[in-house]
């Protein structure tokens, strides 16, 4: 693991909050527009932020040396933005190692066990 530094956590943070906030204003602009009805802004932020975590990831491996533009960009951005970024890398990483029963075990768990702890998260608040 790399050491962690107050640099890194500072990028990672400005990174965080102005994806943050883009995902609030992409998500508030598409409601305006599409309204309510499917969540569409979601769906918007999630592909988007995939798609740019997808060419940051290949840009630092073609040009690999100081971490600092990949934690403000995908960790930072794409981690505020969406954090589905992140999960469609770490999905297109295993694809590509064909690595295809780890990669089933992994979006399905994500996918049963991310809805499974917001619905007891939502039961519990109750």
């Amino acid at each position: 693991m790399p050491p962690i530094s107050l640099l890194h956590i500072a990028l990672v943070a400005g990174g965080g909050a102005a994806g943050s906030v883009l995902r609030y204003l992409a998500g508030t602009w598409v409601l305006a527009r599409a309204g309510n009805g499917w969540p569409w802004g979601t769906l918007l932020v999630n592909v988007l932020g995939s798609l740019l975590i997808g060419l940051i990831a290949a840009w630092y491996a073609r040009h690999p040396g100081q971490p600092t533009g990949y934690l403000l960009l995908a960790t930072g951005f794409c981690g505020g933005f969406t954090t589905f970024s992140a999960l469609s890398m770490e999905s297109w990483q295993l694809l590509r190692q064909q690595q295809y029963q780890a990669l089933g075990l992994y979006l399905a768990a994500s996918l049963i066990l991310g809805i499974g702890a917001a619905a007891l998260g939502y039961q519990l608040s109750k």
